[in-house]
């Protein structure tokens, strides 16, 4: 009984210590740069340098995503000294134009259906979210949707 216990608690460890890859190798080394326009909006990483970027890889076909995109607008409206911005991997521009005014979304997204930016960073399962401080360093990574005003986080970006 003892003997399984330890088992259980020494594979719960184990697992435990599995980032999914959320350290990336390229965390405190500066951000790929980029810049993108899909004919509607644009998004260049060297213009953004001075405030916290939340670079966010997004679809709309994914019901994670889709999940916390309310989450996202919210911290924008909260913290404005933070700069949003939400790259689409759609393919489909018409569909990824319906979606931006069928659920109202308000903070800066540019489709990529190309997926050049998101190959730069290495992200290919969505959403993925890297925290970019002022100076341009990559701070961190999220896989999967967040709460993105949580306490936890927006203090953790406030003091960035």
């Amino acid at each position: 009984m003892v003997r399984r216990a330890l088992a259980s608690l020494v594979l719960i460890l184990l697992t435990a210590g599995c980032d999914r890859g959320q350290h990336p190798k390229q965390v405190d080394k500066v951000a790929p740069s980029f810049s993108i326009s899909d004919g509607s909006n644009s998004a260049d990483l060297a213009k953004l340098r001075g405030k916290v970027v939340l670079l966010n890889f997004w679809a709309t076909w994914c019901p994670p995503c889709v999940a916390e995109l309310p989450s996202l607008m919210e911290l924008q409206r909260r913290m404005p000294q933070v700069a949003v911005v939400a790259i689409s991997t759609d393919e489909d521009e018409a569909a990824y134009k319906r979606f931006l005014v069928d659920h109202h979304v308000e903070l800066t997204t540019v489709r990529d259906g190309q997926q050049r930016v998101n190959a730069l960073y290495g992200s290919f399962r969505y959403p993925e979210t890297y925290v970019i401080d002022r100076n341009g360093m990559l701070r961190r990574k999220f896989i999967g949707p967040q709460t993105w005003t949580s306490p936890e986080i927006m203090d953790y970006l406030a003091n960035l």
